[in-house]
């Protein structure tokens, strides 16, 4: 009697938790199902490009940024869900692994970017120099060169004097451009009445989009009259430095759901470890 009750609690009882088992499945399937979606947009936007023949805007591409995110992504987050699901410990510690390596990757890039600010912006610099260079040459950096500087109320990286990086921008005297020595709209001071063109909410405004022509040739005193002369770099930093809480809930809600992940699928297991240790 004693043996087939110890028998029947042997096959009933199970070291694995259900509800960790289930909770890191249905967490991981959100951000696979997320991370699809990721590339999805950035294959529609890349696909959706009339041209694209420059080399060196790869790199700095929007599209492709995307794609290479939501791919990373996907591969992470379906270690974690076919192992949650599956109770196989080789998938789980590659899940466990991979986040871990990104939340270090996270953590290293924000400790050298706070002790080692001026290498940093001049890293950004560099990636801003490319998005200006290439400004007229793809669409979605155009279109996210403009939000930045409408929403940081900004122009260039420096300062509006950067635009001559630009082939068309440039204030030489040998440019043929039309909009030589100007900058674009987006860098423009509305004026009373006029709305700003929102380029990712879809209002249709009909604003001057000339109004930066000719704006390099003058001083920066001048400048301010009609456009915003303050480079991209300093209005960054003092809007960060202004909303310190924001910044650090952003970090603290991309950290907490890796960090989640890796305990989870740790103490996983653990459990299959222990549930087959006593099998046999």
């Amino acid at each position: 009697m004693d043996r087939q009750v110890s028998l029947s609690r042997t096959e009933t009882f199970s070291f694995i938790n259900p509800w960790i088992r289930y909770f890191l499945f249905f967490f991981s399937f959100l951000f696979w199902i997320f991370s699809l979606l990721i590339v999805a947009i950035g294959v529609y936007a890349k696909v959706q490009k009339a041209t694209d023949a420059v080399r060196d805007t790869f790199l700095i591409d929007p599209a492709v940024i995307l794609i290479v995110v939501g791919v990373v992504m996907f591969f992470i987050t379906f270690c974690g869900c076919i192992g949650a699901l599956r109770e196989n410990i080789r998938l789980l510690k590659i899940f466990s692994f991979s986040l871990t390596l990104v939340f270090l990757n996270q953590m290293a890039i924000a400790i050298l970017g706070f002790f080692y600010s001026d290498q940093t912006r001049d890293a950004l610099g560099k990636f801003v120099k490319k998005a200006i260079v290439h400004y007229r040459d793809d669409l979605d950096l155009q279109n996210l060169m403009d939000y930045i500087q409408q929403q940081f109320k900004c122009c260039g990286w420096n300062n509006y004097t950067d635009w001559s990086w630009n082939l068309y921008f440039n204030c030489s005297q040998s440019n043929p451009s039309t909009e030589r020595c100007a900058v674009p709209f987006s860098c423009c001071t509305p004026l009373p009445g006029e709305e700003v063109l929102h380029i990712w909410d879809g209002m249709r405004t009909v604003i001057n989009t000339m109004c930066g022509f000719g704006v390099q040739t003058q001083n920066s005193l001048d400048a301010t009259k009609s456009i915003y002369p303050v480079g991209c770099s300093d209005r960054a930093v003092v809007w960060i430095e202004s909303h310190l809480l924001f910044v650090g809930a952003l970090a603290l809600g991309l950290a907490l759901p890796q960090i989640a992940g890796i305990v989870l699928s740790q103490i996983l297991i653990s459990e299959i470890r222990k549930e087959i240790r006593s099998v046999f």
